[in-house]
């Protein structure tokens, strides 16, 4: 894991001291299948069953600098699989924060809350794993600080963007970029398109 941080931080998609911190402290191993234990350290996106993946560390670097999470955020992560990002984003925002992750199949919510549980975040109120669909986001936890997405869609749904605090940012995939949404006080938002990226597409139902 740590020649994994190195090479990501020498390549310059890792920077920030507290996403660096979370990644030498959540080990990927434990968030991937038994099949792939001896790849965990690969820069690759692994299968997790059911047409999903755990994502690129690259990827993951890249998407959790753009989102900039701060100790204290509220923090809804969507599709979280295997529970790495999840974990990633807890360590970030501390234990003032809360992150609602969002897995729509059972069984990879079962799979994550199993990592996580490792970890104690779940049992420390710090992270909400969440079995459901996305679409219409946690009105009921809402306003959030950020939201992050890790399935391909064709564009934000507009609960997400009504439930993003004013100041906050998304994060994710539509098609084969990533995008970054900052929401301004006039509720517009800024938006920034970073290309030639591969994603698993968004499951609706």
């Amino acid at each position: 894991m740590d020649y994994l941080v190195k090479n990501l931080i020498k390549s310059g998609v890792l920077k920030t001291p507290r996403i660096i911190q979370a990644f030498r402290v959540i080990d990927r191993k434990d968030f991937v299948t038994d099949e792939y234990k001896n790849m965990a350290y690969e820069d690759t996106a692994l299968p997790i069953g059911f047409g999903q993946t755990i994502s690129q560390p690259y990827t993951v670097a890249f998407m959790l600098e753009l989102l900039e999470p701060q100790p204290g955020d509220k923090v809804m992560d969507v599709g979280s699989g295997s529970g790495w990002q999840t974990a990633l984003l807890a360590h970030s925002v501390g234990s003032r924060g809360k992150i609602f992750a969002i897995e729509l199949v059972p069984e990879l919510k079962a799979f994550g809350d199993r990592n996580l549980a490792q970890y104690d975040f779940i049992k420390k109120g710090i992270v909400t794993n969440l079995q459901m669909n996305a679409e219409n986001g946690i009105p009921q936890e809402a306003p959030f600080d950020r939201i992050i997405a890790g399935a391909a869609t064709r564009e934000v749904p507009h609960a997400w963007k009504e439930q993003l605090k004013t100041g906050g940012k998304i994060v994710m995939p539509i098609k084969n970029s990533i995008w970054c949404f900052t929401k301004k006080p006039d509720g517009s938002f800024e938006e920034e398109k970073f290309p030639d990226f591969a994603f698993v597409p968004f499951v609706h139902v």
